[in-house]
């Protein structure tokens, strides 16, 4: 969709046209629902982050600026939004039911196998190391984008996001 398309939605969406706002945020939902699954890392809980998501982007969406893309401000409403669920429900069983788009042409018993490291190591790591790796990694979002939605330097992101990386490594390793 083309930025005057999109500006035009957004327009429409801020007049009430709920229409207007399902196709906003249509163009970025599975981007918003990874961000969080891997930051709650259930799927129960990723589905009310998300519900939450949304409804906080479309209460407050006069208050969109234009600073950034549309999609990196859902994504930083649902980073909140699904830190707010972890936060309030830390006694939460994990749940491993979500699908993986990953390589097809593995074994589909491998490709759980891994997928299921990788949440376990994900809920591993503190909340801001997870949140700082599932905004860089998951939702593509740039050290800059990051360190806006953090409040920290690009430079405490590139580092965070170093140390993180190696933990990760190190527990998949050794799991």
């Amino acid at each position: 969709m083309s930025n005057t398309e999109n500006s035009e939605l957004l327009s429409r969406a801020r007049n009430g046209d709920s229409h207007a706002f399902g196709q906003l945020v249509s163009q970025h939902r599975n981007q918003i629902w990874a961000v969080c699954f891997r930051i709650t890392g259930n799927k129960c809980d990723a589905e009310d982050a998300m519900q939450n998501a949304l409804i906080a982007a479309w209460q407050n969406l006069e208050k969109f600026r234009g600073d950034a893309r549309f999609g990196t401000w859902l994504q930083r409403i649902a980073s909140n939004a699904a830190l707010t669920i972890v936060r309030s429900r830390k006694d939460t069983e994990f749940d491993h039911t979500e699908i993986d788009l990953a390589d097809t042409t593995r074994r589909h018993d491998d490709q759980i196998a891994d997928r299921d490291l990788i949440n376990q190591a994900l809920q591993q790591l503190t909340e801001d190391n997870r949140t700082i790796l599932v905004l860089r990694e998951y939702s593509g979002l740039s050290y800059t984008e990051i360190a806006d939605h953090l409040g920290v330097t690009t430079d405490t992101v590139k580092a965070r996001l170093k140390r993180t990386r190696a933990q990760l490594a190190t527990m998949l390793l050794t799991a």
